[in-house]
C-alpha cells in the first residue's frame, strides 16, 4: 500500500487520466473529488462490494429458477 500526505487542493495520479484531488478536510472526514474517464467506473467501497454480491448471486440463478414468461 503506498500512503501519501496530501494537503487541500493537492492530487495524485492514478494511471493514465485518473486524479484524486482532497477537496476539504473537516476533522476526522476528508471530502474527495475524483476526475475519470467516463468509462471507468467510481465507487465507494461498500456499494463496489454490494455490486459484486449480487452479480454473483445473479451468476447463480439456474434457468429453471426463472419464470417464463
Amino acid at each position: 500500500m503506498l500512503v501519501l500526505t496530501r494537503k487541500v487542493n493537492q492530487s495524485i495520479v492514478i494511471g493514465e487520466g485518473i486524479e484524486v484531488v482532497v477537496l476539504e478536510v473537516r476533522g476526522e472526514q476528508v471530502r474527495l473529488g475524483i476526475k475519470a474517464p467516463r468509462d471507468v467506473s467510481v465507487h465507494r467501497k461498500e456499494i463496489y462490494d454490494q455490486i459484486l454480491a449480487e452479480n454473483e448471486a445473479a451468476a447463480n440463478v439456474r434457468p429453471e429458477d426463472v419464470p417464463e414468461s
